[in-house]
C-alpha cells in the first residue's frame, strides 16, 4: 500500500466526558458493588454470625488501574453505541467482567498474535487496548488500519515501559522477572527493544532461572543451552556472551515483591562478584502498588487464627495467584472463581498452582455448622466485590447463618 493509500492515523479517544462517566459509574454500581462487602470492611473487616467468623483483608479486590480500564470499557459503548468495538484479548483477568463486555457486544481479538482479524479493522472501527498494554506492534497495526483506540493500559504498566527503554537507549538490558507468555510481560519486552529496536531483554521467572544465570555470567558456557533454557523469553540477537555486561531489573508488575527483591540481590551479588567496581547494575520499583498492598494486607491478616482462606479471582490472574502462594504455607487455602466453586459442606472446586488445573477438595470438618469456625476472604486486584459478596453469602447458607440486611 502506497503512502497516499494509507487510512489517517487517528488519535486515542478521550471518553471521560462527565456525562458520560455518570452514567457508566451508575451502570457500574449495579454490575459489581457489594452491600455486604461494605458493612464488612465498615466493622474492620471482621464480623461473627453466630458460629461463623468472617475475617476480610484491609486491602483487596479491584484497584485503580482496574477500575480505570473497565470504567473506559464501559464508557465506549456508551459513546460508540452502534459502531464495532473489540478488544484485544482481555480487559483484566477476570471471566464476570469479560463477560459482561461480551454481553455489551465488545469482540475479543486474538493477544498472541496479529491475526488476520486485525487485517479487517477499519477506520470505523473502535479498538479497546486492556490493562495490561499491548506489543508496540499491535499498537503499529492499529494505527495502519486507522481504528479510534481507547487505551486503557496501566500507569504503573507504563512506567515500567519508560524505564526498559531508557535501559535500551543507553545499551543496558532489561532482566525482566515476569511470565514469558503474559499479557503485560510481552507488552513490556517489546518497549524494552528501544525505540530503534536495538535493545535487548531477558525474561526470568524463577529463582532457578536466575541462578542459572548467575552461573553463566560468573563461569561462562555453553551459549545454545542458554538459549534453549530461555527460549522465547529473549530478544531477536540476544547474545549471552555479549548482552549480559550492564544490567537493569524491571518486572512484570503483579509479581510476588519478595522474590523480585531476591532476584535482585542474586543479580547484584553475581556482577559484583564479576565486575568488581566496574559492575553497572540499575534497579527500578516497578511492583504495582496496588499488588503490594494487596499483598501486605495478607500477610497482617496471616497473623489471625483462621481455619481457612478462600481467595477469589481468575485463574488467569497473576496477582491473585500470588496471595495464593503467600497462604499456602500456613493455612488450609482455596484459590475459588466464584462462589459456585463451593459445591457443598463437603467440596470446594479450587485451582491447584502446582497441578496447574482445578480440583475439588473435601474440608468438611471445617463447615461443621456445629463447630465455630474463622472463614478469611480475601481477591485479587482483578476481582469485583459483587463475586466475594456471593462467596460469603454461599459460606454463610451452608452454614446455617444466611446473611440478612440487618445484619
Amino acid at each position: 500500500m502506497s503512502n497516499a493509500a494509507k487510512p489517517p492515523k487517528k488519535a486515542r479517544v478521550n471518553l471521560r466526558h462527565p456525562d458520560v462517566m455518570e452514567r457508566v459509574t451508575a451502570e457500574i454500581a449495579i454490575h459489581y458493588h457489594s452491600a455486604i462487602v461494605e458493612k464488612l470492611r465498615d466493622q474492620g473487616g471482621r464480623m461473627t454470625i453466630e458460629k461463623t467468623t468472617l475475617l476480610l483483608a484491609e486491602q483487596f479486590g479491584f484497584c485503580y488501574g482496574v477500575e480505570r480500564a473497565i470504567d473506559l470499557a464501559y464508557a465506549s459503548r456508551k459513546v460508540f453505541p452502534s459502531q464495532r468495538i473489540f478488544l484485544i484479548g482481555e480487559i483484566i483477568h477476570n471471566p464476570e467482567v469479560n463477560g459482561k463486555l461480551s454481553d455489551k457486544g465488545i469482540i475479543s481479538l486474538p493477544w498472541r498474535e496479529i491475526s488476520k482479524d486485525y487485517d479487517q479493522l477499519s477506520t470505523d472501527d473502535v479498538v479497546i487496548v486492556p490493562a495490561f498494554g499491548a506489543p508496540v506492534d499491535f499498537m503499529e497495526k492499529l494505527e495502519q488500519q486507522g481504528c479510534a483506540i481507547v487505551d486503557t493500559t496501566c500507569g504503573d504498566v507504563m512506567k515500567v515501559w519508560r524505564r526498559v527503554r531508557g535501559y535500551a537507549k543507553d545499551g543496558v538490558t532489561s532482566i525482566i522477572h515476569g511470565k514469558a507468555d503474559h499479557e503485560e510481560t510481552r507488552a513490556t519486552a517489546s518497549r524494552a527493544l528501544g525505540d530503534d529496536g536495538s535493545g535487548h531483554y531477558l525474561i526470568v521467572l524463577t529463582l532457578a532461572d536466575v541462578d542459572f544465570l548467575c552461573e553463566f555470567m560468573l563461569k561462562g558456557g555453553d551459549s545454545a543451552a542458554f538459549l534453549e533454557r530461555f527460549r522465547g523469553s529473549h530478544s531477536a540477537g540476544f547474545d549471552p556472551s555479549i548482552h549480559l555486561q550492564r544490567l537493569g531489573i524491571a518486572n512484570q508488575t503483579t509479581m510476588l515483591k519478595s522474590e523480585t527483591e531476591e532476584i535482585q540481590r542474586r543479580l547484584r551479588s553475581a556482577l559484583l562478584e564479576r565486575d568488581g567496581e566496574h559492575a553497572e547494575f540499575h534497579i527500578f520499583d516497578t511492583i504495582c502498588g496496588a499488588t503490594q498492598e494487596r499483598q501486605d494486607a495478607l500477610f497482617t491478616m496471616l497473623k489471625q487464627p483462621m481455619d481457612l482462606l478462600l481467595i477469589v479471582g481468575g485463574y488467569n490472574s497473576s496477582n491473585t495467584a500470588h496471595l495464593v502462594e503467600i497462604a499456602e504455607p500456613h493455612l488450609p487455602t482455596f484459590f475459588i472463581r466464584d462462589a459456585s466453586c463451593i459445591r457443598s459442606l463437603e467440596e470446594i472446586v479450587h485451582y491447584d498452582l502446582h497441578q496447574q488445573q482445578e480440583r475439588t477438595s473435601n474440608y468438611s470438618e471445617l463447615f461443621d455448622p456445629q463447630r465455630e469456625v474463622t472463614i478469611g476472604i480475601t481477591a485479587g486486584a482483578s476481582c469485583p466485590n459483587n463475586l466475594i459478596e456471593e462467596t460469603i453469602q454461599k459460606m454463610l447458607e451452608l452454614r446455617g447463618t444466611p446473611w440478612i440486611a440487618s445484619t
